[in-house]
């Protein structure tokens, strides 16, 4: 299996949720720690977690604050592969959010041990969450996002490069938008 790290974006406000949802629970576990558990099952050799509009101790996990998490979800793509760039012992990174209740340590694990540079879930042929990318994209991933778009910007320009990695069969790709 190829190693890799994992990295949380749970920075977010949640407006249409209510509040942040990090720290929300379902069925007794805060989703951040619903995250950091199955990136851990998965085989993650360490999990980030970046945090904003709430910050608290997140167990098992390095948390990163993002200062600028008002700007959207790219500023914390953007602080998580700062940090990351950082430590030179990392060399492949599955990212995910933190409201995805129905992603599981197997969908997780074919993205990482997906032997491609840059490996993106799809639910159905849909793409989704987690994406994979080795170090070599961490710059250029960082420097393509721009407010709520994350990765997007980056990924649509660099189409043929990627893995698609189906996991509709052992996960669901659906978000939390509002409280269940």
């Amino acid at each position: 299996m190829i190693e890799f790290v994992g990295l949380v974006l749970a920075a977010g406000e949640g407006k249409r949720f209510g509040g942040p949802k990090a720290p929300f629970e379902l069925n007794g576990e805060r989703l951040v720690d619903r995250s950091v558990r199955i990136l851990r099952e998965a085989g993650a050799s360490h999990i980030y977690v970046v945090l904003g509009a709430w910050i608290g101790e997140v167990e098992n996990a390095e948390v990163i604050v993002n200062p600028d998490w008002e700007t959207g979800m790219a500023s914390s793509l953007r602080s998580g592969l700062s940090h990351l760039e950082s430590q030179t012992h990392h060399d492949r990174v599955v990212i995910t959010l933190v409201d995805l209740p129905g992603l599981t340590p197997e969908a997780i694990s074919r993205v990482a041990s997906d032997e491609q540079s840059i490996s993106v879930a799809t639910y159905d042929g849909t793409r989704g969450h987690p994406v994979g990318f080795n170090r070599e994209h961490w710059n250029k991933v960082a420097a393509t996002a721009i407010g709520d778009a994350g990765a997007r910007d980056f990924l649509k320009n660099h189409a043929t490069d990627i893995s698609t990695v189906e996991v509709g069969d052992v996960a669901t790709g659906e978000d939390m938008d509002v409280r269940p």
